[in-house]
């Protein structure tokens, strides 16, 4: 039996719902899963919510495998994830050189295949049958984004792993530092946070969505499992995925591995990067995406270089990316769903942002010093530490923890978090009403 194509109709109810993008997610999310799973669930193209039966299709067909991996009732890149479901679309004929999966849950992953940006709520990975990674797309211009239907981009990333798909296992050299490692679990479910609470499966006879694991959650539970033994964050566990703009480096949106901007004195300056370099591999590894590059940096030392193979006036040439001590912590993790638990963490559940340049002058506050204005102040659970210390929305952060000099959220997150402990409360002090106030901001 055929079901109606009602995928415009999903689209529809997230742009409604959210309010073109002031919301994070659909109202009635429920309906969107299951509405999903009617759509899905007898496609002709689509294996629906079974990675195992993707992989035994592709070892039978020979094609590679692409496993879109969404969170069905976010509204970040319902545009992209339209399109790509779109059977009379662009993408077509490329879908069809592919076997094709799509994932609604996380519950079930192979941690140690399934290793990509879980903040994302639409990711690809794509593999041959035998379980190498051939690349990852994932795009935070869609999660930014609603609206944005663009597919430019990913078509070029599909693109370029059919080639080396079709130079497989002769390029296997080229994609040996893609691959996922060892995980302390299985799966998501079995990691402490969440074991207990999820199963496997998906309930589908009661509340679907309540039995889903989000991606963000395995982030989520891994971070929590570190406070919980009393112990510090590491930079890799606050900072995830670095997009490569941390190190001055910009990429074309829809040319994969094209530079388009250079950010002058960044390290990817100093490092001899110009605009319009094509970047062929980065750190040995063979670049369909922008994401590949991020999980180069991911998984990179905390000082170091990075070996770049760039095409520059049609010549090869070969650059060392150079890492400079610190370089994690330039990452803005600010608009990262999983920043809302270090949130709580480091920060008692406050979100902040800096203060504007005219609001500084009008303070009287240098502009080299902390200026964090208390945008949010939680109100429920461990996100209402900060709300229960004194801390009101409103106030601007001018010194926390002795440090007074200017920092952004995310710097000022990985500095308690890799120093500080839970169950310890810092100083700080605000700018309330012209007046400053000392507290003390909960470490948890």
């Amino acid at each position: 039996m055929r079901f109606p194509d009602v995928r415009p109709l999903l689209l529809g109810w997230a742009l409604i719902a959210g309010g073109f993008g002031q919301a994070e997610s659909v109202k009635d999310r429920e309906g969107a899963v299951r509405g999903d799973k009617a759509a899905m669930e007898n496609d002709a193209r689509w294996i629906y919510n079974d990675w195992r039966k993707g992989f035994e299709e592709a070892d039978r067909t020979g094609k590679p495998l692409l496993v879109v991996l969404r969170c069905v009732p976010c509204l970040a890149c319902a545009g992209i994830d339209a399109r790509v479901l779109d059977r009379e679309g662009e993408l077509t004929s490329l879908l069809d050189r592919f076997v094709c999966v799509r994932l609604i849950n996380a519950n079930d992953l192979d941690l140690a295949r399934f290793q990509f940006d879980y903040d994302l709520s639409f990711s690809t990975l794509f593999f041959n049958a035998d379980g190498t990674v051939y690349g990852r797309y994932g795009s935070w211009r869609h999660q930014k984004d609603p609206l944005d239907r663009s597919t430019a981009g990913y078509r070029r990333t599909m693109e370029r792993v059919l080639e080396l798909h079709r130079g497989y296992p002769a390029n296997k050299e080229f994609l040996a530092g893609k691959q996922g490692g060892p995980t302390p679990y299985r799966s998501p479910v079995q990691i402490p946070g969440l074991q207990g609470r999820y199963t496997p499966a998906l309930d589908w006879t009661n509340k679907v969505v309540a039995s889903c694991v989000h991606c963000h959650q395995i982030g989520d539970a891994f971070r929590e499992l570190h406070r919980k033994r009393q112990e510090t964050l590491s930079a890799e566990l606050i900072y995830p995925w670095p997009s490569p703009e941390t190190l001055g480096l910009a990429f074309a949106p829809d040319e994969p591995g094209l530079v388009e901007k250079v950010e002058p004195g960044s390290a990817a300056d100093r490092s001899g990067f110009l605009a319009g370099d094509r970047v062929g591999t980065f750190a040995g590894q063979a670049v369909v995406s922008v994401a590949d590059v991020s999980w180069v940096l991911h998984r990179a030392p905390a000082a170091g270089e990075i070996p770049v193979a760039v095409r520059r006036d049609a010549a090869s040439r070969s650059l060392r990316l150079a890492l400079p001590s610190g370089w994690r912590e330039g990452t803005d993790i600010s608009r990262r769903v999983g920043t809302w638990g270090l949130r709580a963490m480091a920060l008692g559940g406050l979100q902040l942002e800096e203060l504007a340049e005219s609001e500084r002058v009008a303070r009287g506050i240098a502009a080299n010093g902390l200026a964090l204005w208390v945008k949010h102040a939680g109100e429920f659970g461990e996100h209402a530490a900060a709300k229960k210390a004194g801390f009101r929305k409103g106030d601007i952060l001018v010194a926390v923890d002795g440090r007074t000099g200017r920092l952004s959220e995310s710097a000022l997150i990985g500095a308690l978090l890799q120093t500080r402990h839970p169950g310890e409360s810092v100083p700080a002090t605000v700018l309330r009403e012209g007046a400053r106030i000392d507290l003390k901001l909960p470490i948890q």
